[in-house]
């Protein structure tokens, strides 16, 4: 099954500012608000709603974030928000929204039982650099780069760090918002940010693969697993094991599992129900 939306319209004008692709139980989202597919409002919207979506959707089974142009995402609309500061609040109201809209987005993907995969190639920087930190995995181009560049502009890039801070290491994390200077692919995968690098002529195949066979497996486990992975995270090694032990009987018991190891030990293919 196949439902796209073009990209653009004749002569270049945009015509929606996310393409939307289901194939394979794989849904690609491609950021679409040239020129530098900058967080708005109306995007930020439409991200909440097809991740509504994926989420109940059996069909669904990995996501993919990616982008149209030569920039992944500059972060938030700045003109937009600027032009907000005639307001009677000077802008507070609007601000709020369009920050806990991210946030939500943010909190969103980490909590959507399906895996979601960003393919980046190009810059990636502010809340932009948040989105790719916020993904489950991220691969992306040799010439792509990352930068929080807040601190130049007065406007510190306090709600990335969250993303940011949890992707890579402390340190090399306040390095990156404290100057402002955008680091290579190659730094990025130092740091943890991504997680491979490709030629630009193979990103879309090497992230298709890669979706491909995660969207291969048993969706309850991938489900499970990804819960488990982010709710152990925050806790002490003794609360993990116990919580993981607790997650492991459970997972055993269910259908998938049986059906799994059975697959596995009468080596034949597993069919999975999801249950």
């Amino acid at each position: 099954m196949a439902d796209i939306v073009s990209l653009s319209r004749e002569g270049g004008a945009p015509e929606t500012p996310l393409g939307v692709c289901l194939t394979d139980g794989v849904l690609r989202l491609t950021l679409n608000n040239p020129p530098a597919n900058v967080l708005s409002v109306a995007l930020l919207e439409r991200l909440h709603q097809e991740l509504d979506a994926a989420a109940d959707s059996r069909e669904v089974r990995v996501l993919i974030i990616a982008a149209h142009g030569k920039l992944f995402s500059a972060g938030h609309d700045l003109k937009e928000m600027t032009a907000r500061r005639s307001d009677g609040d000077r802008g507070r109201a609007f601000f709020e929204k369009t920050m806990r809209l991210c946030a939500d987005l943010m909190l969103k993907i980490q909590k959507l039982p399906k895996p979601v995969i960003a393919e980046v190639d190009g810059l990636a920087t502010a809340a932009g650099c948040q989105l790719v930190a916020s993904c489950d995995l991220a691969i992306c181009t040799d010439t792509s780069a990352f930068c929080t560049p807040g601190v130049n502009i007065g406007l510190f890039c306090s709600t990335p760090m969250v993303a940011l801070s949890r992707a890579a290491h402390r340190k090399q994390a306040m390095e990156m918002l404290l100057t402002g200077e955008t680091i290579d692919a190659s730094t990025a995968k130092e740091f943890g940010i991504v997680n491979r690098i490709v030629p630009k002529q193979y990103l879309t195949q090497v992230v298709n693969k890669y979706a491909s066979v995660i969207a291969s497996k048993s969706p309850l486990t991938l489900k499970i697993g990804k819960e488990a992975f982010y709710a152990q995270a925050d806790l002490s090694t003794d609360e993990a094991y116990d919580y993981t032990i607790r997650v492991m009987v459970e997972n055993m018991l269910a259908r998938d599992a049986e059906e799994g190891i059975g697959a596995f030990l009468d080596k034949r293919h597993a069919v999975w129900t999801g249950e």
